[in-house]
């Protein structure tokens, strides 16, 4: 069981991956820096759903450090594993209190990705200015979470039939 639970978690961690790259390659032009769909959050909705937070975490996290690797810098995976971390937080609490729809779930882990990002920033450039930027941010978490929502909500009805660990 564990080497199945394995394979799954390295199979989530690479197609999370391969999303960070399709969406760093085709940009959305919305004149607006730092915004992203976050197609790889597809990936950790599924997982947190599916198999569960520790999972969630493990595959955020490989994910964020092989991205930033290959593709940006080590403030970037300061910055995007704060928001990750936040991000998750806020969706375990919300996925417990099962008041909220997996739709609910991910918007809330939308806004809370750019409020550590933000808040990572603010205080690696020591400045809290930055916080000035979450009034674009955080409308534009919400729009992206429901979008994320809605694709794992059908990513997991699909796959319910395959067993997961």
């Amino acid at each position: 069981m564990r080497t199945k639970k394995l394979v799954l978690n390295s199979i989530l961690v690479a197609l999370s991956a391969i999303f960070s790259y399709v969406e760093a390659i085709i940009p959305i032009p919305l004149g607006i820096p730092g915004i992203k769909l976050g197609l790889a959050n597809v990936v950790t909705v599924f997982a947190l759903y599916r198999i569960g937070l520790s999972s969630a975490v493990l595959i955020s996290a490989v994910r964020i450090i092989i991205v930033s690797a290959l593709f940006a810098n080590p403030m970037m995976a300061l910055y995007s594993l704060a928001g990750a971390a936040l991000s998750l937080t806020a969706m375990t609490i919300l996925k417990r209190a099962k008041i909220f729809s997996i739709i609910g779930v991910s918007m809330a882990g939308g806004v809370f990705h750019n409020v550590g990002q933000v808040s990572a920033a603010a205080a690696v450039m020591e400045t809290v200015g930055l916080f000035s930027y979450l009034s674009v941010l955080i409308p534009v978490g919400m729009l992206t979470g429901v979008l994320i929502g809605i694709v794992s909500g059908k990513a997991i009805e699909h796959i319910k039939k395959i067993p997961v660990v």
